[in-house]
Parts: structure tokens; C-alpha cells; sequence
């Protein structure tokens, strides 16, 4: 069933929100009432348009939503991969989409963390209740599960599926394109702040969820926005500043002169993460097409030295602007990033 959504509605900001919204009200109407589906019996997935299944998804998913203890109360997220064009995708995009999802699988190891992301699949009945998705909101993603949250007294989760989607990297025609949209992506997702007063109005409002369930929820949501923002500039200066600010008291004294030393030491630390993370992104990797060289997988190695580079520029700085784009009142719309698949002459034997 194909859905065309008005444009003007009231209430509505142009997006996925509302779109996503509009089309599962109109499914409602004309599959799940017609055809007499119990509303505790249907499941709806929630995919971006470059969203790709693995073969096996829609068991896996349905597998966790019959053995989990909750599933009344549970939204489930797979992890994404940007798989679909990855070996087209320029060297700044593959490294930056990787580093988006070795996050989110580090953030299933802790489920009282998870929040719905991107494509994920949500009961109907909950989603029916809380309205859908909020029609008004930029992240609206990260938002059906705050709604469902406050909607059931803290009593909901999600629950992570173990298991791969698979996206567009993030491409343009030029590399300059490139990194523009990568800039506005990571703005758009670190907007997802939008989320804490929206969290702390409804806790106030909301005496039924516990107090403990609500200083948890909105801590994890404040540090880790401030923390996006403020981690990769403190690792980036935190070695050298103190020598030039400290005066000189402080440039005289030991700590001054063991501070680059240490630092030099917690950044070769640092250094063995970015190979792991190089050996398993390898691993998680579509095989070579073949009219890519080996050279092609040895720049998938060496593209994970840009990290301390993306971490600044496509992080912390996205992330700084798009906070303050929220403390100032200049708020965004939503920006659906367009994304290109490089197409070649000559097909593949």
C-alpha cells in the first residue's frame, strides 16, 4: 500500500515523523481494521527509504518479540550498518558511518541505555496508544520511545536484536558534498537534545514514574549529548593546554613535565581501539566488488587515522551547533540527507 501524505497539515513539521505517522493511521484504516488484525499481534518496522533487510530479520524480530519477557512494553533495535554502498563511499564517509555503529553495538551491551534509532520496529497496540510519531519533532527516531517511556509510567524498554540492517553511507557526487552532508547529518542527530526538556516537562508532570527511573533516563540523555560535544575537543587539547594557560607556576612543576608524557601514553591506548575497530569493520564488510583493487581494502584500513579529525569536525562541532542552534531558539527543520550510489560502466562478472 502506497501512502501519499498531504502537505499543511496542522501541527506537522515536513519529515519523517509526520510521514511515518500519516501512513501507519492510513494502514490502520485500510489493512489491520479491514482485514480484522488484532492490534497485539502486529508488529510495525519503522525503515529509512535506503533501509535493506538481511534475509533473516523479520524472523530474528519476530523471534525476540515472542521470548522476551515484555513484549507489551518493548520497542527492538537491530544494528545498522552502512553497508549498502560502502566500498563507493568516499574514505571521510565509510569512517564516520562505521564509528555510528560500533556506537549504537556498544550501547546494546548496556540495554538500560538503548533508545530507538533509525529503523527499528516498535507493537502496534503501544504505538497506537501513544498517537504514533510525534508529527512536530526533528528526531522523531529517538522520540516514539520518550513517548512510550512517559505514555506507560517508565514502564517500557527496548530491547537490542543482535542483528544487522543495512543503510547508505553517507555520499555525494564530490567529497566537498561529501563532508557538507555529513556536517548536516550529525547536526540533525545530535539535535536528538530536543529530547531532554521534553523529558524533564513530562517527569515533572508525571509523578507515577519512580524518581530514581527518572534521574537515571534524563542523566544518561544529559551526558551523553554534552559529552559528544565536549570529549573529542578535551582529548584533542587536553595534553598541551595546560603548559600554555597554566603559567609559569605550573610549567615549572613535575606535572608539567610529565603531563605530555602521559597524555602521549593514554593516546596509544586509545591507538589499539582504532585497530580493533579497523579489523572488525573488515569483517563486517560486504566482499570487494570486483572492480576495486586491494588498494581499495588497504585504504579500508588506513581510513580509521582520520578518526581524531572526524571526532572534532563531525562530532563535537556539529554537535555544539546544533545546541546552540536549541539555546537560541533558532530551531531546525528536519534535513533528509540525500545520499548518491555511484553507478560504473562496466558491470561486474
Amino acid at each position: 500500500m502506497v501512502v501519499v501524505h498531504p502537505a499543511g497539515l496542522p501541527g506537522e513539521i515536513p519529515g519523517k515523523g509526520a510521514n511515518i505517522s500519516f501512513a501507519a493511521e492510513e494502514a490502520r484504516k485500510h489493512i489491520i481494521d479491514q482485514r480484522g488484525f488484532s492490534y497485539d499481534k502486529v508488529l510495525v518496522s519503522a525503515f529509512d527509504i535506503d533501509t535493506v533487510v538481511y534475509p533473516q530479520y523479520f524472523a530474528c524480530l519476530a523471534w525476540h518479540f515472542l521470548t522476551c519477557e515484555r513484549p507489551a512494553r518493548s520497542s527492538f533495535q537491530p544494528v545498522p550498518l552502512y553497508n549498502n554502498n560502502i566500498w563507493q563511499a568516499p574514505m571521510l564517509s565509510r569512517v564516520i558511518d562505521y564509528s555510528s555503529s560500533f556506537w549504537q553495538m556498544i550501547e546494546q551491551e548496556r540495554p538500560e541505555r538503548v533508545v530507538t534509532f533509525s529503523s527499528h520496529a516498535v507493537p502496534f497496540r503501544q504505538l497506537y496508544e501513544a498517537g504514533y510519531w510525534q508529527r512536530n519533532v526533528v528526531s522523531e527516531d529517538s522520540r516514539i520511545f520518550f513517548n512510550l517511556f512517559v505514555h506507560y509510567d517508565g514502564d517500557y524498554e527496548v530491547v537490542p536484536i543482535a542483528y544487522p540492517v543495512s543503510m547508505d553511507a553517507n555520499a555525494a557526487p564530490t567529497l566537498w558534498g561529501t563532508a557538507k552532508n555529513i556536517y548536516r547529518q550529525h547536526r540533525r542527530w545530535t539535535y536528538g537534545a530536543e529530547n531532554i526538556p521534553y523529558l524533564l516537562f513530562a517527569f515533572s508532570k508525571n509523578p507515577r514514574i519512580p524518581f530514581r527511573k527518572k534521574l537515571r533516563v534524563a542523566g544518561i540523555q544529559i551526558e551523553g549529548f554534552w559529552s559528544a560535544v565536549t570529549h573529542p575537543l578535551i582529548l584533542a587539547v587536553v595534553g598541551w593546554l595546560p603548559l600554555f594557560v597554566g603559567g609559569r607556576g605550573f610549567n615549572v612543576s613535575v606535572l608539567s613535565y610529565n603531563l605530555p608524557s602521559v597524555a602521549q601514553t593514554f593516546l596509544n591506548v586509545a591507538l589499539l581501539g582504532l585497530i580493533v575497530s579497523a579489523y572488525v569493520a573488515m569483517k563486517l564488510m560486504p566482499e570487494r566488488p570486483p572492480e576495486y583493487g586491494r588498494m581499495k581494502s588497504a585504504s579500508m584500513m588506513l581510513q580509521w587515522l582520520l578518526v581524531p579529525f572526524t571526532m572534532i569536525f563531525f562530532s563535537a562541532i556539529p554537535g555544539f551547533d546544533a545546541q546552540m542552534h536549541l539555546l537560541t531558539g533558532r530551531y531546525l527543520g528536519f534535513w533528509a540527507t540525500p545520499k548518491t550510489r555511484l553507478t560504473f560502466s562496466k558491470k561486474a562478472p
